[in-house]
């Protein structure tokens, strides 16, 4: 709430800490109640462990490869992480962010933070690239879909494809989409890439869920859309969490919990099934290894895209990084002319 990379509030530096302070016991018992605390790690070390396992078997010329875990604010921190690396002798590493989908204030606000640790330190001994968006990857769209599949095969048969499918990611601050950010449209872009996938009768639609603070964000919401619906007399539903790769509190308790137990009941709704994030499919693990194969065989170190900055972007910060990036990738933009 104090990170303006993440969230930007008017009057942060008092107003962040009075939503985290007023946040704070109704979060813990959140997570107490999918079980004491977020299978995150689990789940991200899993895909690691996969991952490279798979990439072993896929590129044997560049094996043995490893994965580290950098998070924002539990362990394993970012810069502990990096120390790490250095302290194991790595001298190739992708960063490769878990966000399929690019925003400023996911992808982006965790490269910043890899370029602020080397900001009073020396560059590593590493050639480093990055990959910094893979929404539209045709393994992912087809992990997806199968996750869908297996929810529609729980409805009868009757009103399978009328049932409406509802994929949900988390919103953006108003203020970051009129900016320019990438992220509403990218979500679409996968959501786009899935149904061509899926190719079934269903309606489907794009909501957005998570929303934090006083500011506008992006609409529609999730529970107000699952009510909306109902009222419409749309009974029949599966949520699709679009823009997450693995189980979480806000798929396990928000999802799960708020909207399709005691939301979807207050709103009479019949029947509203969740499709499992990605996690351990080998479909993903196959879109991963598809993604870093073709990266490390072919890819720019860097992208344009990544580069671009939006049209109304201000952040000195956000032009810092991309600046940083150039030098820690030892980007040259006129090789790739």
């Amino acid at each position: 709430m104090t990170d303006r990379d993440m969230i930007q509030l008017p009057v942060q530096s008092k107003l962040g800490p009075w939503i985290a302070s007023r946040r704070t016991e109704e979060v813990k018992k959140k997570y107490e109640e999918i079980g004491g605390g977020s299978p995150i790690y689990k789940w991200t070390d899993l895909q690691g462990q996969l991952l490279t396992k798979t990439l072993d078997q896929m590129l044997p010329e560049s094996a043995p490869h490893k994965h580290y875990i950098a998070f924002r604010y539990v362990p394993p921190f970012t810069e502990e992480t990096l120390d790490q690396m250095e302290r194991d002798g790595v001298k190739r590493a992708v960063i490769f962010s878990q966000y399929p989908q690019y925003s400023c204030a996911t992808t982006g606000s965790s490269l910043n933070v890899i370029a602020d640790y080397y900001k009073k330190r020396e560059l590593p001994d590493i050639k480093f690239s990055l990959i910094e968006r893979w929404g539209t990857n045709k393994h992912l769209a087809k992990v997806f879909a199968e996750r869908i599949k297996e929810k529609l095969n729980l409805f009868d048969a009757k009103i399978r494809d009328q049932v409406l499918i509802m994929f949900t990611a988390h919103s953006l601050p108003l203020k970051a989409v009129s900016r320019g950010d990438t992220y509403p449209h990218e979500v679409a872009a996968s959501v786009s890439a899935v149904m061509n996938v899926l190719k079934v009768k269903n309606p489907h639609r794009l909501v957005w869920q998570s929303k934090v603070g006083p500011l506008p964000w992006l609409q529609p919401y999730t529970d107000d859309a699952i009510k909306a619906y109902s009222k419409q007399g749309v009974k029949h539903m599966i949520l699709v969490p679009i823009a997450f790769v693995n189980e979480h509190i806000e798929t396990l308790h928000e999802l799960d919990i708020e909207y399709c137990d005691e939301l979807a009941k207050e709103a009479g709704v019949i029947q509203i099934e969740r499709a499992a994030a990605p996690n351990d499919h080998p479909m993903f693990i196959a879109a991963m290894a598809d993604v870093v194969a073709n990266h490390i065989n072919s890819g720019p170190a860097l992208s344009r895209q990544y580069l671009s900055r939006c049209p109304h972007c201000v952040s000195q910060r956000c032009k810092s990084s991309k600046e940083f990036y150039k030098k820690l990738c030892n980007y040259d933009c006129e090789k790739e002319m």
